[in-house]
């Protein structure tokens, strides 16, 4: 079994998953830029039938950030949970920053790099996408 655990800096909201991750990314998107306050958001895809909240879902607050993309958010500390994609119901997107220990994660991609912060160089080998790569797209 592959379980992971998380939670926001205050604790109030935590959280388990129980599968092994297959997508890791990190966005340079202006969007996860401003809401993560750095120069890329790094997310994890998790079936949603795999994710449970072990406490405060009732802290929890949403921000619609575009018509597709909920942000899903701490009310108490601001941290950070996941984002939902509209056109991947079934799928959450968890910030690795609230994941605790040092989970085994696949090899990440950079994705909106045509979007990236002019003040950040990407200084690794891992691939790079100007946008979302067709596979996440139709995946």
């Amino acid at each position: 079994m592959h379980k992971l655990d998380g939670n926001c800096e205050c604790k109030k909201v935590s959280f388990e998953i129980n599968q092994k991750i297959q997508y890791f990314s990190h966005c340079h998107c202006s969007q996860c830029r401003r809401t993560h306050g750095s120069a890329f958001a790094s997310f994890i895809e998790v079936d949603k039938s795999c994710f449970k909240y072990n406490s405060g879902e009732e802290e929890l607050k949403l921000y619609s950030s575009s018509d597709l993309c909920k942000r899903v958010f701490c009310s108490n500390c601001g941290s950070n949970i996941m984002f939902l994609d509209g056109t991947k119901p079934h799928k959450y997107y968890v910030s690795v920053g609230a994941i605790n220990g040092n989970p085994k994660l696949p090899k990440a991609h950079h994705v909106f790099v045509q979007s990236k912060a002019s003040w950040f160089d990407i200084k690794d080998d891992l691939k790079q996408h100007a946008t979302l790569p067709t596979s996440f797209k139709n995946g």
